[in-house]
This record gives C-alpha cells, structure tokens and sequence, in this order.
C-alpha cells in the first residue's frame, strides 16, 4: 500500500481550467499524489464568461449525484493503492466533495465556496471536513448556512469564512482576493497537517 496520500481535486462548472492546474501543482509533493478528474468530460474548459453556458452543461450532464458517483468510483479505484485519501473541492466541486464525507475510504474533506451545500445540510461527515466560505453568496445566506451546519455540533466539521466572494481563491477572476487566499491557504495546510496520516508527514 503507498504511503503517499491520493488527493483528488474537484474542479468547478469550468472544469479543469488553469486555476485547477495550479492546485494539482500547489499540493503535489513527495508525500502527495494529486488527480484532478475531467466530471465534464469534454476536451476543453469553459471560460469564466460563459459561466451560464458552464452552468447549464454541468447541471444538464453531470449534477451533483452524477458527480459523486464519478468521485467514488475513483475513490474506489485509489484506495487500493492508497492509505490515505482526501479531497479538495471548489463551487460544485465543493459541493461534491461535501457528498462524498460519508464515504468510509475518505479520510478528509476541504470544501471551498461550496454554496450548493445549503441543498444537503443534513449530511453529517464523518471524517475531517473543512469548509471555507465567503463573506457574500449572491444566492445563499451564508450566515444562514452556517448556522444550520454549527448545529450539527459534529467534532469533525470545521467551518471558516474569509472576506471575499464566491471565487475569491481563484487568481484569473475578478474575485480574488489575495489576502484571504493567503490566510485560507494557511488553514488548509494546517487541516492537511492534523489530518493526514502520521507516517507521511
């Protein structure tokens, strides 16, 4: 069994775009093998102003079921490989990731503006999940959202929310917000450093 931890990145309605490239080269390591899965399955990305294009393809040919099928088969696929499995997801990647917290396989979860959540806030992890959100969702409350997941009192659901839109970590958007990425990123690695397996780290 590899010592390495397997983490699957889930991109958003784009699919895998520049942003989702960079995460794959961002957390890859010696102790971290990164698989970014094409959920589209299209030979190319949408681009950001084709948002509602993006939006309407993933709703129509992916969903988020459909999506958490696609992830667990590739769970399934890695963990007899693996020791150690986690997922980082982004929008509806997040959102799908958020899905897949229930999974025995899954060691951790990091789920980032997954403002979909709000549709399935009875699911109760049950493994390490950090959720990162934004101060403002245009069409979720996220104070609201929040609350409703606090009430879970679940030791293993970690929330955080950082000033910024929904996109904020993305650096090719006009959503970004350098210094909220900075602090974000910092959690991350701390999550990832408590949560992932003793032997690699």
């Amino acid at each position: 069994m590899n010592q390495k931890v397997a983490l699957i990145a889930i991109h958003e309605i784009y699919g895998v775009n520049e942003h989702m490239q960079d995460i794959v080269t961002k957390f890859s390591s010696q102790h971290v093998d990164v698989f970014c899965p094409n959920l589209l399955q299209l030979n190319s990305h949408f681009h950001y102003n084709d948002e509602q294009k993006a939006y309407s393809h993933f709703i129509k040919n992916v969903g988020f079921q459909h999506g958490k099928e696609q992830v667990e088969e590739i769970i399934t696929t890695l963990s007899k490989k693996y020791s150690c499995i986690g997922l980082i997801g982004f929008s509806v990647g997040a959102t799908i990731s958020w899905l897949c917290s229930k999974n025995p396989k899954v060691n951790f979860v990091i789920s980032c503006y997954g403002s979909r959540i709000r549709d399935y806030s009875y699911m109760i992890p049950t493994c390490p999940t950090l959720l990162i959100f934004p101060e403002t969702e245009l069409n979720c409350s996220v104070s609201s959202l929040i609350a409703t997941l606090q009430e879970q009192n679940n030791p293993f659901l970690h929330i955080h929310q950082f000033p910024g839109y929904h996109g904020f970590l993305d650096p090719y958007t006009a959503k970004y917000n350098g210094e909220s990425t900075k602090q974000a990123y910092e959690m991350i690695d701390s999550f990832l450093q408590k949560n992932v397996t003793q032997q690699v780290y």
